[in-house]
């Protein structure tokens, strides 16, 4: 059984517990999202497996998940990129906020450090994760978004307001 970090609102690793008990309960724990960029400012998205315990089938950031008891975020971000969506390269947090989210009969409540990276090329996905995955300009995205706010995951909805408004110039991100 996967567990996840239990943490106070400091970010200060409280306990662990099984990841799935968390989310029904709504406890507060670490997590990270990853968005990844092109050299033409276009954002990865990922559309989450159809066997995904939760928001199944939406679109979604680049990446996101939760690191593993005595894992650091460095690890812990490079780890999912790769398992995910078969991606290397750099990433660079910019942020860490708090939400919480009711999604389905679960409750995501999560401390979420947010990274961008830079990459070009296609991403291999794992099936088991990932359905799908798409480049997308800002302005497409928002358009889409404000058309079709059910095909999104909850929480990528409330980040992706910050995220847009990073100066997206080559040099700014890793």
């Amino acid at each position: 059984m996967e567990q996840v970090i239990l943490v106070d609102k400091n970010d200060k690793e409280i306990g662990r517990e099984e990841k799935l008990e968390t989310h029904k309960k709504g406890k507060l724990h670490r997590a990270f999202s990853i968005f990844i960029f092109n050299s033409r400012n276009k954002l990865l998205l990922q559309q989450r497996a159809k066997t995904k315990y939760h928001s199944p089938g939406l679109w979604s950031n680049s990446c996101c998940s939760h690191p593993r008891p005595e894992e650091s975020l460095e690890k812990a971000t490079r780890r999912r990129l790769k398992e995910e969506m078969g991606i290397e390269c750099p990433l660079k947090e910019i942020f860490s906020f708090i939400y919480k989210a009711k999604v389905e009969d679960l409750i995501e409540n999560e401390f979420d450090h947010v990274f961008v990276g830079r990459f070009n090329g296609e991403p291999k996905i794992n099936k088991d994760e990932v359905m799908d995955w798409k480049w997308i300009s800002i302005n497409e995205l928002k358009k889409d978004i404000k058309e079709n706010p059910q095909e999104y995951t909850p929480w990528f909805g409330i980040i992706i307001k910050s995220v847009l408004t990073l100066d997206l110039e080559e040099g700014k991100l890793p």
